[in-house]
């Protein structure tokens, strides 16, 4: 289980941090992080360390916002600086548990319920 904390209202230029705890412990994902999703749009990623250990940013986010992990909290956690209306959205965290049967690779995707956040002007 996911549970997402640390949304809410701030302005424009300012700073929030997300953190996303896991009740069954991290080390079962594949792949850990953020997604969000505004009104109308389709959800879209934010960051997450893959599958492939590398660590990956959406294109809108790049350089202002990082993501970390905190293996002994087994949380994940997402520092959002430099904050625009734009970024404005229900932020999910996600993870990946990745399952093969013979050649079959199945993707089981786990979210939690997702926390707001609004920058206004």
């Amino acid at each position: 289980q996911l549970v997402e904390s640390g949304g809410g209202s701030v302005q424009s230029g300012g700073s929030l941090e997300l953190s996303c705890a896991a009740s069954n412990g991290l080390g079962s994902f594949d792949a850990i992080g953020w997604y969000r999703q505004a009104p109308g749009n389709q959800r879209e990623l934010v960051a997450e360390f893959t599958d492939s250990a590398r660590t990956i940013y959406g294109p809108s986010v790049r350089g202002r916002f990082t993501i970390s992990i905190d293996n002994a909290k087994n949380t994940v956690s997402l520092q959002m600086n430099s904050l625009k209306p734009d970024d404005t959205a229900v932020y999910y965290c996600h993870g990946l548990i990745v399952t093969n049967k013979g050649w079959t690779r199945y993707n089981n995707d786990y979210w939690g319920q997702g926390t707001q956040v609004t920058v206004s002007p």
